[in-house]
């Protein structure tokens, strides 16, 4: 790297990677569904343009995301600690430490729940393919990606949030 940019750390300790000062761009009323997730964007923090790594802690109560799918990115999410449920259009199967979850592109919709009384905390890994499109099969809400490489929320009819 140049001289005005800072050439990243070789090694971090992940829990000291600040939150997102911002904890989901989701457009209300959605954003207020995953209150209780707390995002550390580790991948950025080694300047990663291929895919992303966020280490992600859910309150109890908490949900990852809403139910959705990707077309174009693929994710996978492994359990350091706790036991959230996973939640997909064909069923719910608790997880736990060591175990882990992948999602191929325009595959089965998702999410993470955390019904217990203690933290989950895991690491989700996605690429970061141009042109993706979140579904939402359960919620009025649409998702693009920008060339920008930020998310546009829309009604399904093609209204903007």
């Amino acid at each position: 790297m140049d001289k005005v940019n800072k050439a990243p750390p070789p090694a971090i300790v992940a829990s000291a990677v600040a939150p997102r000062s911002r904890p989901s761009n989701y457009p209300e009323p959605f954003a207020a569904r995953v209150a209780g997730r707390e995002k550390r964007a580790l991948g950025d923090v080694f300047g990663l343009a291929n895919f992303g790594v966020n280490l992600t802690r859910l309150a109890p109560g908490a949900q990852s995301a809403l139910m959705h799918r990707h077309s174009r990115q693929d994710e996978l999410v492994y359990i350091l600690e706790g036991r959230p449920t996973l939640v997909t259009e064909e069923g719910e199967m608790q997880l736990g430490p060591g175990m882990c979850a992948g999602f191929p592109a325009g595959g089965v919709a998702h999410h993470l729940v955390n019904r217990t009384d203690t933290d989950a905390l895991y690491l989700e890994i996605g690429d970061r393919t141009p042109g993706d499109a979140g579904e939402y099969p359960y919620d009025d809400l649409e998702a693009r990606l920008g060339p920008d490489g930020r998310w546009a929320f829309f009604h399904k009819d093609g209204r903007s949030y």
